[in-house]
């Protein structure tokens, strides 16, 4: 697996393409490179059904996850502090010790992106 870290991840600014994961949830370049160099499309497929769920009311989601003794937790906040949904992995693998992505409802998708994509 290559080396994936945060300075790896902010050399992502912006995107030029957008990656379809289902009818209303697309990638951003870097959130593509960190799902397929970091293997955790599973956690690609947990924020889109998330979203899903908390619907596109708030148009703005931050995800935090966090990696402790092979578990990741992942807390969805609306940006000023406010708790949307949690969600404990019972195992992974996943390599950075936490994560913050974003996601963006543009009106027809929620983008899912590196918060230095924003």
């Amino acid at each position: 697996m290559p080396l994936i870290d945060q300075s790896t991840l902010k050399q992502f600014t912006g995107t030029e393409g957008y990656y379809r994961i289902s009818r209303r949830h697309l990638l951003t370049d870097g959130t593509k490179y960190l799902a397929e160099n970091a293997a955790c499309f599973w956690m690609m497929d947990a924020v889109a059904s998330h979203l899903s769920e908390i619907g596109t009311a708030d148009w703005f989601v931050v995800v935090k996850t966090t990696v402790s003794n092979l578990k990741a937790l992942m807390v969805y906040e609306d940006g000023n502090g406010h708790e949307h949904a949690r969600q404990e992995i019972p195992y992974t693998d996943f390599p950075l010790t936490e994560i913050t992505l974003y996601a963006c409802w543009d009106g027809e998708h929620w983008v899912i992106m590196l918060p230095s994509e924003y």
